[in-house]
Order: structure tokens, then sequence, then C-alpha cells
């Protein structure tokens, strides 16, 4: 730990500078954070730290890069998606060093990571699952004479081994029958995970949704119906991918 001493006020930094607590951040900190990795801030920085913050209260999670390329895309344009641009910016990488000037956490996609950063990041402790009190599978599964690893929250452990047909056996564990309402869900997850990289929490997923198939399919009643265990941590689990990351359904 250090600390950052802005208009005679410490705040304390992490091992790689970013603030200890993201609720210390304001410009005056974003100044001085940007100060220490010799860049100083104009209105092109400003714009992508903005963006980066408005989407983190939107959503609770730093956006990942190919999410953070989208929105400017959509917001600024495509020449300031441009990878040229962004790195005249951030040269340190614009998805670590902006998250830090915009006091964010460093984002959560593992493959995005440097080693270092992989390997100190604190993980979220885990409770004791009752395989038997759970109402997913725990630990494992069969079928049809072939054993499943699971993870404690009922995950695939390898989603290379997902079928519909495991879809359909482990949405059953869970009381669920699946309709074509059910897949169409499942798909877009599944279609969103192999284009991002990342199972979106219920809040992105109702977001690019909406922009997809609509307000009624996208709405958190319809979802709620189809998945009432949490349309991103139960479909997750049957579609047969990771965990979704800063999921709160």
């Amino acid at each position: 730990m250090s600390n950052l001493k802005v208009n005679g006020k410490n705040y304390e930094l992490l091992h790689d500078g970013r603030l200890a607590n993201t609720d210390d951040w304001n410009k005056a900190v974003a100044k001085a954070l940007a100060e220490k990795d010799g860049i100083e801030l104009t209105d092109n920085h400003w714009e992508i730290i903005n963006l980066m913050r408005d989407f983190y209260d939107q959503f609770n999670i730093s956006p990942i890069r190919k999410l953070l390329l989208k929105s400017i895309r959509e917001k600024l344009g495509e020449k300031k998606a441009g990878r040229d641009y962004l790195h005249s910016l951030f040269p340190g990488d614009v998805l670590i060093q902006c998250s830090k000037f915009a006091g964010l956490p460093v984002p959560m996609l593992d493959v995005e990571m440097d080693d270092e950063t992989r390997q100190t990041r604190k993980r979220p402790a885990r409770t004791y699952v009752d395989p038997g009190m759970a109402p997913h599978f725990v630990g494992k599964f069969d079928l049809d004479g072939a054993v499943y690893q699971v993870t404690d929250r009922g995950n695939l452990v390898d989603s290379s081994q997902w079928s519909e047909k495991i879809a359909v056996h482990m949405a059953r564990r869970e009381g669920i029958e699946l309709t074509s309402e059910h897949w169409e869900v499942i798909n877009y997850l599944r279609k969103f995970y192999f284009e991002y990289g990342v199972t979106p929490m219920v809040r992105l997923l109702m977001k690019y949704m909406k922009e997809q198939l609509g307000p009624d399919k996208s709405s958190e009643q319809y979802l709620y119906k189809l998945f009432p265990g949490g349309p991103s941590r139960q479909g997750s689990r049957v579609g047969g991918l990771p965990e979704p990351q800063g999921c709160i359904d």
C-alpha cells in the first residue's frame, strides 16, 4: 500500500497504483493519478474516462475491452475507438490505465490482464454450498454414463462439454422445462459470451437483448418468469457458460 496526496489529503493506493477506495475518486485525484504516469489529462482523455465511469455506474462492473470499444464507437464514433488513437491517450493500455485514472477496479476478464494482476487480484470469498440443499447440481452430475464436473454455483467446469441435452438435464434439475422462449435467451447468452468473452450480468443482458430482441423480450418481468433463479446466473448454468461476473441477480 502507498498514499497519494492531493490538496492536502492522503488517498490510499493499492500495489498497482489504483485507489483502494473507489468512493475517494474525484477529478483532482484522477489528474494526480495521471500525472504519476506522466500524462496530462485533456478533454479527449476525459471523454473516455467519463464513458468508463458511466458504464460502471450503470452496470456495477468495469467494462471489458470489447464492450468498452463498443461503447466508444456508439457514443464517440469509430475513429475514437481506433487502437492508435486510444494508445496516444493511454500508452499504458486504455483498459488498464484509463480504469485506474477513473478510480475503478481492474476489468474482470482474466485474458485481458497481465500475469501479475491476475495472480494478485483478490477474489470474492466463497461460502460452502450443500449439494443436497442447492437447487442446482453441485460438484458433479451423471448423464448417460458420463460424469460432468460443475462449480459450487452449478456452472460447468469445462464449457466445451455443453450440449443441448445437457442443458435440458440441468434445467430439469432446477425445475424448468425448456421452451423456445428459454432457448432464445440461452442462445443469446451464448452468442454474447463467444463474441465478448464474458457472461453478461443481468443488467448487461437486458440492455443488449433490448437492442436486438426488443423491450418485451428483455424486460425484467419476462426474463425472471423464464429463469426465476436469475436470467444470468441460472441462464449461464443451463447455457454451459461460466458464472457471470459482477452479477447481482
